[in-house]
């Protein structure tokens, strides 16, 4: 019964999501089966990453036009660093003596540590690029285009 769910999910139309999350999806060329985990992200993470902008420094914040722009920013990023977890995940030596719970909620744990490093990564290049012309223009090129 999952498989036939599978095949009768509609895919993302990116007219759905906002402008900016499009932008980034377009200009990073994020492939189409990654539509949903994006928006999916891009949603459950506004909160947590509304913090970690809030906190930024107007001089950061200001190397971008908006908070959406960083959000979809990050959720991208957060999008492609998930999936390399879960590629990875399988090759980790985990101890014989885990049980399928105690490595899912490993793997859980794991993924949320990523996602968050993520934010702190993204809120660190940021307060850099207000200094760094280079790194200012990889921020904003996302938008102007």
């Amino acid at each position: 019964m999952s498989d036939q769910t599978q095949t009768e999910k509609q895919p993302i139309d990116l007219a759905t999501v906002s402008a900016e999350l499009r932008q980034v999806i377009e200009f990073d060329g994020v492939p189409e089966a990654m539509y949903e985990m994006v928006t999916s992200i891009h949603e459950v993470s506004e909160e947590a990453v509304r913090e970690a902008w809030d906190e930024l420094p107007k001089s950061a914040q200001n190397v971008l036009d908006s908070f959406e722009q960083f959000h979809a920013l990050v959720s991208v990023s957060q999008s492609f660093a998930g999936i390399n977890v879960m590629e990875e995940f399988p090759t980790l030596n985990l101890p014989q003596d885990m049980t399928d719970e105690q490595k899912e909620q490993y793997r859980a744990e794991l993924l949320d540590q990523v996602l968050h490093n993520c934010v702190k990564d993204m809120v660190k290049q940021l307060k850099k690029a207000r200094r760094d012309p280079i790194l200012k223009r990889d921020f904003t090129e996302v938008f102007t285009k």
